[in-house]
């Protein structure tokens, strides 16, 4: 197996991705499989790293675009070194950092918002009168852009 490389079968085992999500991958460029002599896919232990780590970044909220975009720099049918994965990691590692700013500030202002029947419209996160707050940007933006 290892010399002919992975079937599709062998990574969704491996990945636990359905055959399906495997192929659908493919076609964001995320594995690239090559053919075999009876034009069947094969895939290299790479590949599962390759899986892995996409699925891992989508679990934090990553769009597939943003990680194929990342994954489209790697070489294609070798692992990625340390550097290559230390590259990708930080630019990840600062959304994550903003993200986890931004589940903090939402968490602590919850407390008073959700329930609360804006028994004090004073210190409402909601209350946007005369949609004052619209320049700032959609949203409830006294939650999202405190400042």
């Amino acid at each position: 197996m290892a010399a002919q490389g992975l079937t599709i079968g062998d990574l969704a085992d491996r990945t636990g991705l359905a055959v399906s999500a495997i192929r659908f991958y493919e076609t964001h460029g995320i594995v690239k499989p090559v053919r075999n002599a009876g034009g069947h896919r094969r895939y290299g232990r790479p590949d599962i790293r390759r899986l892995s780590f996409a699925m891992i970044a989508q679990r934090l909220g990553f769009p597939l675009s943003e990680i194929a975009a990342h994954m489209a720099h790697l070489p294609d049918h070798r692992a990625p070194s340390k550097a290559d994965w230390t590259r990708i990691s930080e630019g990840f590692r600062d959304r994550i950092d903003e993200r986890i700013g931004e589940l903090e500030r939402l968490r602590d202002r919850l407390d008073g918002c959700i329930g609360c029947g804006c028994l004090s419209l004073e210190t409402c996160g909601l209350y946007n009168p005369g949609d004052r707050l619209a320049e700032r940007g959609p949203g409830p933006r006294k939650i999202i852009d405190p400042d």
